[in-house]
This record gives C-alpha cells, sequence and structure tokens, in this order.
C-alpha cells in the first residue's frame, strides 16, 4: 500500500507542474495528490508533491523560501518575459555592457521589492488567470505585488554570449521572469529568462530530489514508498511539543485542547520572537508540531498535526491532524 506523505520531485522541462501530478497519480493510484509551488514548462529542479492527506501541509509551506539558479539573455524582449515567448523585441548585437554595468543593474534586487507578475501568470484579478486574460487579448490592470529577496548573487557574466547566471534565494510569489525583464529594462536593453533550476523548496533540495523518469521505472509499491517523506518534513518554521502522555495524545486528536504544560517543548515558533519580512498569520507565530510520546527517550515520536496556541483558552488548539493516534 502506498504511504501518504511528500515527494520530492526533480521535474523535467517541457512538462507542466500538472503534468507531474497526473504521473504520480498514475504511479501510486492515488487521486488525492498536490504540489507546493508551480514551476514553469521549461523550469526544472524541485517540486514538492503531496499524497493523500498531506496535501493538507501545502498552506504551511509558503513561509518558505525558494532558490533558483537563473539564466538570463540580454537584448531580447518577449511577452511572456522568457525566451520561449513571442518576441517583442530583438536587440542582440546593438549594444555592449562592461561587467561592472551589469552587477549594478543587480544591487536593488535586496529585500522587500515591488514587482508586477507577468501577464502570463496564473495570478487572478476578478476571479480569473492573467494568462487568460493575455490568450483572448483582453487588457486587465495588473498590479504591483511585495516580495522578499532574501539572497542575490551573480554566479557568470558572459559578455559574448550576453548571459549573466545568477542564484536568487526568495519568498513564494517571486517571479523570477519579472526580475530578468527587470534588470533588461534598467539596462535599457531588455532581457528574458532563458534558463531556470529550483535548486531548494524550504526543507527540500535538488540533492534530494528524484528525477520523475527514476519514480516511473520503479516495480513495486515498497520502492515507491522509499522515497515518501513524511508529512512534518517541510514544517521547519513552527514549535515541536510532544505531549506528554498517551491518554491526553488521544484527546488531542479527538478535538481536545492541551496545556503547554501537558507537553515537552523541543522547539520554540521560529517568528514567535521576530518578524517575517512580509507579513503571515498571527497563528504561525505560535504554531507547534504536535507528536505524541515516542518509543525512545531521544525520539519525537509520532506526528499527530500542528496545534496554534490560543491566547484566550491559554492551550493549544489543533489546526489541522494527521494522524489518529
Amino acid at each position: 500500500m502506498i504511504k501518504e506523505g511528500i515527494i520530492n520531485i526533480n521535474k523535467p522541462a517541457g512538462m507542466t507542474s500538472h503534468d507531474c501530478i497526473y504521473a504520480l497519480r498514475r504511479i501510486t493510484g492515488i487521486k488525492r495528490i498536490g504540489h507546493a509551488g508551480t514551476l514553469d514548462p521549461n523550469a526544472t529542479g524541485v517540486l514538492p508533491i503531496c499524497i493523500g492527506g498531506c496535501s493538507r501541509v501545502v498552506e504551511y509551506m509558503d513561509l518558505d523560501f525558494k532558490t533558483y539558479k537563473c539564466t538570463l539573455t540580454l537584448g531580447m524582449e518577449t511577452d511572456t518575459l522568457d525566451i520561449w515567448g513571442e518576441i517583442l523585441r530583438d536587440k542582440r548585437g546593438s549594444f555592449s555592457f562592461t561587467e561592472e554595468q551589469i552587477i549594478a543593474a543587480f544591487e536593488d534586487f535586496d529585500g522587500v521589492i515591488s514587482q508586477y507578475p507577468p501577464k502570463y501568470s496564473a495570478v487572478r484579478v476578478a476571479g480569473k488567470r492573467l494568462y487568460e486574460y493575455a490568450r483572448s487579448g483582453e487588457e486587465v490592470e495588473i498590479k504591483p505585488r511585495r516580495v522578499y529577496i532574501h539572497c542575490l548573487q551573480i554566479e557568470n557574466i558572459d559578455l559574448a554570449k550576453n548571459e549573466v547566471t545568477f542564484n536568487v534565494t526568495c519568498s513564494k510569489g517571486t517571479y523570477i521572469r519579472t526580475i530578468c525583464a527587470d534588470i533588461g529594462e534598467k539596462l535599457g536593453c531588455g532581457a528574458v529568462m532563458s534558463a531556470l533550476i529550483r535548486t531548494k523548496s524550504g526543507a527540500f533540495s535538488i540533492e534530494n530530489s528524484v528525477p520523475l523518469d527514476e519514480l516511473k521505472s520503479v516495480a513495486s509499491e515498497d520502492e515507491v514508498n522509499a522515497y515518501i517523506l513524511p508529512a512534518d518534513f517541510p514544517l521547519v518554521n513552527f514549535g515541536t511539543a510532544v505531549i506528554i502522555t498517551s491518554e491526553r495524545a488521544n484527546w488531542f486528536v479527538n478535538g481536545g485542547h492541551i496545556k503547554l504544560s501537558e507537553t515537552e517543548i523541543l522547539k520554540r515558533p521560529k517568528f514567535e520572537q521576530s518578524e517575517p519580512p512580509l507579513g503571515i498569520r498571527d497563528e504561525y507565530k505560535q504554531a507547534y508540531n504536535i507528536y505524541a510520546p515516542g518509543e525512545t527517550k531521544d525520539e519525537k515520536g509520532i506526528f499527530l498535526g500542528v496545534a496554534f496556541y490560543n491566547k484566550k483558552y491559554k492551550k493549544l488548539v489543533a489546526d489541522k491532524v494527521f494522524h489518529r493516534y
């Protein structure tokens, strides 16, 4: 039997994120499958896919930073802001920059910035995706959004090919295509994204991902299960609390509230005492991964679910339960 959990897929180029979901449904025989963070069809890399009830952890992963390796090509503009779109302008061969000028163009992409999503994107406006408006030729106002650039570092500048490769770690909702286009605008020559690899998404890294073709080749359910990570694997921003007794653990999963004194706190929530760069739900500042007692003293135990500390009740209240103890 295929167990519930999360598989860290290395998405190949030429497939949509939903194509990967359809592939996992065929492999596992499970319909309830979702992904955590869309990748463009021509992008590759880390795509966490949640199986069964673990699909409910996706919203908690909105706190995670994502890291990309991107190559941009100077001198081009397309309708999609990447090299695979319709070419609107091509200025290649008509400009020349120094490395210092290119480096200077990247300097403002740090911290909280304002960014316009591409018109060919899945952002919703008045109930429709932006790409639906674009494909129908309908104009719609696109408003800027605040995103956070944690780190952006240039890896290589190839003046002969008009290419720049850089690594960026950023918040959810950041469009790397838009960064490329904005840099092209600053330089006055235009730029498009010409390659993109997601190398990390929260706790998931490309080094620990499985290529989709490799997963398709496995012969048994046990082999598939070997790739499946537990539901609590990505929940690194929450605190960790172990309920002291099995009786109170059973009480918790059936809707009962738990006092902090009835738990052993192994870790405090990441944002309990510090403000994140972008706003988050207040509940996430007092969120805990809850465990039942383990068989040995050194282990956390059985992951039961996520609870928020309720200041009114002064107790931990279950938000989502993943295991009936």
